[in-house]
């Protein structure tokens, strides 16, 4: 692993196809820190740069996105509307060059890629939609001649801080929403991939006519550039999406100051199998929600759940379709699966949880190996809740499977941990039904696995309810107060 890690320690000016700049008032300028190299995940190689912004940048980007803001929540929808639908034709335009540019600073395939491209076109085009279609609501009087409006007001500056995994379509969920209903957003994508998630970003934001200031982009880590945007008290919401840790921090500091915060965090989703599922359907399934981008999103399964009486059925299954997957360079050969994201990040989980767990008796009925970045899909059998790949949220290409004798074992193992989506299969629609109906998941799928973002929630999300009161008839008022 070590080999891959240290493969560029620096970004050489002949390397640098790309470079990652800290995008403030609608213009591009240095980082404070020195350059620092953006790899090719798969190539081991660096192909791009990318520098910290300092608190002094991050300062300088809040300052103008709050005196920008107002202008931008004034225009008019129809306008913002515009903006919006070209910033997602800028997208279009640069389909293959971004396909490829994805692939290589993520290490996804190019299925992965088109996913996240087309996720972060039709995002902007939705919120263009939305955003002319509700401002608010018409209330039931209160009393006679006096109409009562509901109306939706921009929240101000937004804080968003996205992760490595889906760089350009988890700012979108947040930036397209953001910007269409009149705020501005400071941005700062994860160092690891800078460019999908940031630049390209700023680039097309300033070729649609984004205003100067409603959208910043800061490059750098967490604890430099990150920090400092997240305690920023000019913000109005902090969007992170992210680790559990980091998130639960960020809340805590939001807590301290009034800040609203939103989070989506990690969790050790489960994938639970009743006696009378589909084994085929179910083992389709399992395989795609665990090993979908080498199982790094927050949603994968990482806890396969299974009753007993099919538990060999479904092994079997999941088996024969993991010895099937191809492991490479997704940019250059005919893939599957691609490297994982880091060399830290494999060791993570296959020394500090895959290893462990065998040691305490999980067996490996197929992977457990890798070469470099590129780790061959695992699927582990007799997996007790004790061990740590029961325990933790893998963000690697593992399957677990655990064997319980009764649904309502299963559902007790399910709900031991935090979770974020998890998926229930079996053959009666209305048993998947009631027993999603007591998990613990915000989020639960019934013979299927995986979500879907966006909607009329958006509006809730992004802004606040302002009431008014206009009176449109004469009122009567006390004799005291008329001076009778």
């Amino acid at each position: 692993m070590s080999s891959v890690s240290t493969a560029a320690t620096t970004a050489t000016t002949e390397a640098v196809e790309y470079t990652a700049e800290v995008f403030i008032d609608g213009r591009f300028e240095a980082p404070a820190a020195p350059w620092r190299p953006v790899l090719d995940k798969a190539a081991g190689r660096a192909f791009a740069r990318y520098g910290d912004a300092s608190a002094v940048q991050v300062e300088r980007a809040v300052a103008a996105a709050r005196r920008a803001q107002p202008a931008w929540a004034d225009t008019d929808a129809n306008t913002r509307c515009e903006v919006l639908r070209d910033f997602a034709a800028q997208l279009q335009q640069r389909h293959d060059e971004l396909i490829t540019l994805i692939v290589r600073e993520t290490g996804g395939t190019a299925e992965k890629a088109e996913e996240e491209l087309g996720q972060s076109v039709n995002q902007l085009l939705n919120s263009a939609t939305q955003l002319t279609e509700n401002a608010g609501s018409i209330l039931p009087p209160y009393k006679p001649g006096k109409m009562s409006l509901s109306r939706a007001v921009p929240l101000g500056v937004i804080g968003l801080i996205v992760p490595w995994n889906y760089p350009m379509s988890l700012a979108m969920r947040a930036l397209a929403p953001g910007l269409a209903y009149g705020n501005a957003v400071v941005l700062k994508p994860a160092e690891l991939t800078p460019i999908a998630g940031g630049q390209v970003l700023a680039e097309a934001a300033r070729a649609a006519g984004v205003p100067d200031g409603v959208f910043a982009v800061l490059p750098g880590d967490g604890p430099t550039t990150g920090a400092a945007l997240s305690q920023h008290p000019g913000l109005d919401l902090i969007h992170f999406t992210g680790s559990y840790e980091v998130g639960a921090a960020i809340r805590g500091h939001g807590a301290r100051t009034g800040t609203p915060v939103i989070t989506e965090l990690g969790g050790d989703n489960a994938f639970v199998v009743l006696d009378d599922a589909d084994v085929d359907q179910a083992a389709s399934c399992a395989v795609w929600t665990a090993l979908w981008y080498q199982g790094q999103t927050c949603i994968s399964a990482g806890r396969h759940i299974v009753q007993r009486s099919i538990a060999d059925a479904f092994t079997e299954a999941i088996v024969e379709r993991v010895r099937k997957l191809r492991v490479g360079d997704p940019l250059r050969d005919e893939v599957d699966l691609g490297p994982v994201i880091t060399a830290g990040q494999l060791a993570r989980f296959h020394e500090g949880l895959v290893l462990p767990s065998v040691r305490a008796g999980a067996r490996v009925a197929v992977g457990g190996e890798y070469d470099g970045l590129f780790y061959r899909p695992t699927v582990l059998t007799e997996v007790t809740p004790d061990m740590p790949i029961f325990q933790e949220e893998t963000f690697g290409p593992v399957l677990p499977v655990t064997v319980v004798d009764t649904e309502d074992q299963a559902l007790e193992l399910a709900n031991r941990h935090r979770t974020l989506m998890n998926s229930v299969f079996t053959g009666d629609p209305l048993r998947g039904y009631a027993f999603a109906e007591r998990m613990h998941s915000n989020e639960v799928h019934v013979n299927d696995g995986y979500a879907r973002h966006g909607g009329e929630g958006q509006l809730a999300g992004f802004t606040r309810r302002q009431w008014i009161g206009l009176q449109t008839s004469p009122v009567s008022y006390p004799a005291w107060a008329v001076g009778a």
